[in-house]
């Protein structure tokens, strides 16, 4: 007897890993359910960071616009000493991006779910149901079955997949006995988020405090927000350190008093963690329930988006393009080297900001001082490549991240819209691509190809030449070749 599903996905939490995942899948035509354990969007900042790659998928689903005006470009990134000195200046305000957004963006969670569910509140094949927990698990070939309960009391859903976006602690990852791989960097810090009544006496830059009495973190968050984090030290608990007259005591060397109100304190365990397996069967794995990275290089949220919007088109190949399901496998080899890249970045930044040895301490600050004074500054973070999977192996800039060019407002995926592209130098003529052309024929020249297939994540699959670009896509992702001559630019 053909089982009866209730979507096409299930979606395992909603935050906004998870409601970025549902948005994508339902402008390409699949059906989802989220479950929420809470029934609203919990209302402190969490994460506060987002770079320019993450803005562009944010300009996919239409609230780039919304999120630049709410959010706040990092001018500046600094490691300081204990007395001051800047040790390192990364300066980012007016740097370039391949997406052309700027390369690094402070915001306040809740306001960018708030966005993300208002576009689930108005997509037909979105639903999303709050205060429902997963109970129990099972799957067989053809889909996987979730027990559930909530306001409706006990339920059980069918479904044709299921993605865990349910967090550090994932009642998903736990159910399928993922193990998760460790790093052996943890360090229990206290997080501090204050609401800004004079904006005059908080630091316009990023800080990195490099103290060995007490490494700490000084940041923006959202307009009108800050944030610090401060390391706990040996024999420190949790409940010593969230008493406001101990956090008072560690604000009062900022001088602002007066100038913010507490808004949330929290203890945290920064560490860094990959999950063994990001794939069981037709369950799935995305964001904290597959990976958690330490803050200091800001990517965990970025990370968890990221592997949304390289999901959410495989997904859409399987159910809806007649993918075969190995397509799905590419996920995690693809994904996995550019998480661990961001945890491993993220821990050597902690391990120099968490020396507490006063000779080990200053021997760095020596150090990076003198190459501070020398003008040795470090390179802008280049993009990452995805690892071996979904792309024409062999071929120049398989793997990439494709630019975004700009001409005045107009931005080139807004002109090439959500699908694949196959952009040929032929091509780059047309009215459309008039005003990109010297950009897009730049590209192609560097890498002495007459065409490039650019996925719908705006990951480079390959190039070469048309015919073969269009035979390596169909034979990776079922979709003919049709497809691929209708997005492409006459």
């Amino acid at each position: 007897m053909t089982r009866a599903f209730d979507c096409d996905v299930l979606i395992v939490g909603l935050g906004p890993v998870g409601a970025a995942l549902s948005a994508l899948l339902a402008r390409q035509g699949v059906s989802t359910i989220a479950l929420e354990r809470d029934q609203a969007v919990y209302p402190l900042p969490r994460a506060v960071h987002f770079d320019h790659e993450i803005m562009r998928l944010l300009q996919k689903l239409g609230l780039a616009d919304f999120m630049a005006a709410v959010s706040r470009v990092a001018r500046a990134y600094e490691f300081r000493s204990a007395d001051g000195r800047i040790l390192m200046r990364y300066e980012q305000a007016g740097q370039s991006s391949p997406s052309g957004w700027a390369p690094s963006n402070m915001f306040h969670q809740p306001t960018l779910e708030h966005q993300l569910r208002g576009l689930l509140a108005g997509a037909p094949l979105a639903d999303v149901r709050l205060g429902v927990t997963v109970t129990a698990l099972a799957q067989d070939d053809a889909g996987v079955t979730a027990t559930v309960t909530g306001p409706d009391g006990d339920q059980t859903l069918n479904a044709r997949w299921l993605v865990g976006c349910d967090g550090g602690r994932s009642t998903v990852r736990t159910a399928c006995g993922i193990e998760l791989s460790d790093y052996d960097f943890d360090e229990p810090w206290l997080v501090i988020d204050a609401l800004v009544h004079d904006a005059s006496r908080l630091p316009l830059d990023n800080l990195q405090i490099c103290d060995p009495a007490r490494p700490t973190t000084c940041v923006l968050s959202g307009e009108g927000r800050h944030r610090w984090e401060f390391m706990m030290l040996p024999g420190e608990t949790p409940d010593q350190v969230l008493e406001d007259d101990f956090i008072q005591g560690l604000l009062a060397p900022w001088n602002v008093a007066r100038a913010v109100t507490l808004e949330r304190k929290a203890v945290y365990r920064f560490h860094g963690l990959v999950a063994r397996s990001w794939r069981q069967g037709r369950i799935l794995l995305a964001g904290d329930a597959a990976h958690q990275t330490p803050p200091f290089a800001g990517q965990g949220l970025c990370s968890g988006m990221r592997d949304a919007d390289n999901l959410a088109w495989k997904l859409a190949a399987v159910i809806r393009g007649g993918a075969d399901p190995v397509l799905l496998d590419s996920y995690q080899t693809e994904r996995e080297p550019q998480v661990r890249a961001a945890i491993e970045l993220a821990i050597a930044m902690g391990r120099v900001v968490c020396i507490t040895d006063p000779q080990a301490a200053a021997q760095r600050d020596q150090a990076m001082a003198a190459q501070q004074a020398a003008g040795i500054r470090p390179p802008p973070p280049a993009p990452l490549s995805i690892g071996p999977g979904c792309r024409l192996e062999g071929s120049n800039g398989a793997g990439e991240l494709f630019p975004q060019p700009w001409s005045g407002d107009r931005k080139l995926d807004a002109i090439l819209g959500d699908g694949p592209w196959l952009i040929r130098l032929a091509d780059l003529d047309s009215p459309a691509l008039t005003p990109f052309a010297a950009d897009l024929a730049g590209w192609l020249q560097a890498r002495g190809a007459e065409a490039v297939l650019v996925r719908p994540d705006r990951y480079v699959f390959g190039t070469g030449s048309p015919d073969a670009l269009s035979k390596g896509w169909q034979d990776f992702t079922g979709s003919p070749a049709p497809v691929l001559e209708a997005v492409s630019i006459r």
